[in-house]
């Protein structure tokens, strides 16, 4: 089953609606749920924010946090997911910064992708838990985007599972 039709059909079987924030794969993630029939309902919303104005402008990530860490990194990522996570209220939010190819200003190697998902528990005392990765893929552009936004889709299922097993524990990050 292709990484869309899992990640669809796991949101719909658990009842949760998808917001996502997109950089680098420009609509992709949001794009590739569309793409699966009878799964509308699990789209919320889509913001593709490519520049860093519109990354502040429209998600409110703060140009400070951008100056610090680079548009390619976890905390941007994460910033936002927290946007889109609050503009939506949706129940899951995923968020993706990096580079395609060359030409990175702060020399940021080729195929480098940060990613965030933020999963809403439900109850009344409804905790965001937030997992965050940084991902390196092969290939030109057009593959490293698609390869982003599948790896994105791949992991709302691990995601959501490590939220729902551990509520005393609403944060983490993974290298690979």
């Amino acid at each position: 089953m292709h990484p869309a039709e899992a990640a669809a059909h796991y949101l719909q079987r658990h009842d949760l609606r998808l917001a996502t924030a997109e950089s680098c794969t420009a609509g992709l993630i949001a794009s590739h749920i569309a793409d699966v029939p009878g799964c509308g309902g699990t789209l919320k919303c889509a913001i593709v924010a490519y520049s860093p104005d519109a990354k502040e402008q429209i998600l409110g990530v703060s140009a400070d946090l951008i100056a610090r860490h680079g548009l390619t990194s976890e905390a941007v990522s994460l910033a936002m997911a927290r946007g889109v996570m609050r503009i939506s209220q949706a129940d899951v939010a995923v968020s993706n910064t990096g580079v395609a190819d060359d030409g990175a200003p702060d020399g940021t190697p080729p195929g480098t992708q940060c990613f965030a998902w933020l999963i809403r528990s439900p109850g009344a005392a409804a905790t965001i838990c937030e997992y965050t990765e940084t991902r390196q893929f092969r290939g030109d552009r057009s593959q490293i985007r698609q390869a982003a936004a599948q790896w994105a889709l791949q992991r709302i299922a691990h995601y959501h599972g490590l939220a729902t097993a551990s509520r005393g524990q609403p944060s983490g990050t993974t290298r690979a």
